[in-house]
């Protein structure tokens, strides 16, 4: 071969070389999103979903890049059906190359998840799903959750419940349900209150008739000592105005229905001066990245605030782009030992992914029903920040 048909292989080796490296270093990161938009948590999947990309926009500085590489979020609905989240994050991974996964909206959907995660050794960000279990027996080394769970929920609210009262339990006849009762029950104990859980009732998620369950917790507490308080651990339409209608207040029956989305509070002003615990609310954290997400979202939705749901997005995708910086890219083995005790801020400030159970720690808000609110948005007010050290929380796994 004379000299320049060596340099023309030498400049085509090195040509390709460059490209095979510049292909490699561009290689899109695809996130899989993976929510319930279809049933009766359509809205919290909607929420989630802005604030997802909001969070992505926000960690990337608005280049939905991340060591040089392209984000690409492909989304799927799983139905609010278990079996089909089930099988969509097998698509994700299987089908889609997905990279990581983050979601779902539905308890039982992420519970039907979490061995796709480990069959597929991908990691997958619970985001909103509570449910104990998901971080606790059904856990595996996998999954992380930048969600709260039951337990933080319930530890808050065992936190505003006064000391020595009697309570009933209206609850979802499912996971979060159950584990959200099951760890109020604890929650009281580790705070060292007096109250007695004197009822339990669970009705399926889609029920809209409650006079029946009502009114068996009405003959549950009705004789018990005072202060008697109805709680509620609900997710979709709401049952308080409901359950109001049937004039607790015979019965000196207190509500405590916990906090909900921007929409079903803003039903509740007939409700002035009711405290309880909520995760986020919008005008509650003071930190540079709640500010960002209060003032965009105002801009891009009329006006607006932020939900709890959609701080919660954003806060995942805030999470795995900081995952995605400190392994350096997205092996799974080097995401897990990244994200293991990896602090992150957040719309609600520093949030710490445990080592032992993956779960993020975080705070959380009393509140308490405005009696004069200047506007539609205008609905709660602080009592009190719970930071993250004033709520134990167990290891339930079996790591």
């Amino acid at each position: 071969m004379n000299a320049n048909r060596l340099f023309a292989a030498a400049l085509t080796a090195t040509a390709l070389l460059a490209a095979g490296g510049a292909f490699a270093q561009g290689k899109d990161i695809k996130i899989a999103f993976i929510s319930d938009k279809t049933g009766p948590l359509e809205a919290y999947a909607k929420q989630t979903q802005t604030g997802l990309m909001m969070g992505l926009e926000y960690a990337t500085n608005n280049t939905m890049t991340v060591l040089g590489r392209k984000i690409v979020v492909i989304e799927k609905d799983s139905q609010t059906k278990p079996d089909v989240a089930k099988s969509q994050l097998a698509a994700a991974f299987g089908d889609d190359n997905a990279d990581i996964a983050i979601g779902p909206t539905s308890s039982a959907s992420a519970l039907a998840m979490l061995p796709v995660a480990e069959e597929y050794k991908k990691v997958l960000i619970v985001e909103p799903a509570v449910a104990d279990s998901i971080t606790g027996e059904k856990w595996n080394r996998y999954i992380f959750r930048t969600a709260r769970d039951s337990t933080q929920d319930a530890v808050a609210g065992a936190s505003v419940t006064p000391d020595k009262s009697s309570i009933a339990m209206l609850a979802q006849d499912y996971a979060f349900g159950k584990d959200g009762v099951a760890s109020f029950k604890d929650a009281l104990k580790l705070k060292g209150n007096l109250s007695t859980i004197v009822h339990e009732e669970y009705a399926p998620p889609a029920t809209t008739d409650f006079t029946a369950p009502v009114q068996r917790i009405f003959d549950a507490l009705k004789d018990k000592p005072e202060p008697r308080i109805l709680g509620i651990i609900w997710a979709g339409p709401h049952p308080l105005l409901k359950i109001a209608e049937m004039k607790p207040e015979r019965y000196k029956i207190i509500l405590a229905p916990g906090g909900n989305i921007l929409p079903i509070m803003k039903t509740w002003k007939d409700f002035a001066g009711l405290e309880g615990a909520i995760n986020y609310y919008y005008g509650f954290p003071k930190n540079k990245v709640n500010d960002w997400l209060v003032a965009e979202h105002k801009k891009r939705h009329g006006g607006e605030p932020p939900d709890f749901f959609t701080a919660g997005g954003m806060a995942a995708g805030i999470a795995v782009v900081e995952a995605i910086k400190k392994a350096g890219g997205t092996d799974s083995e080097k995401l897990i030992a990244a994200m293991e005790d990896m602090s992150f801020e957040s719309p609600k400030g520093k949030m710490t992914f445990r080592k032992q159970d993956h779960q993020a720690l975080q705070s959380m808000y009393q509140f308490r029903i405005k009696k004069k609110q200047a506007n539609e948005w205008d609905l709660l007010e602080l009592v009190r920040e719970i930071p993250a050290n004033e709520i134990p929380l167990p290891i339930k796994n079996k790591r």
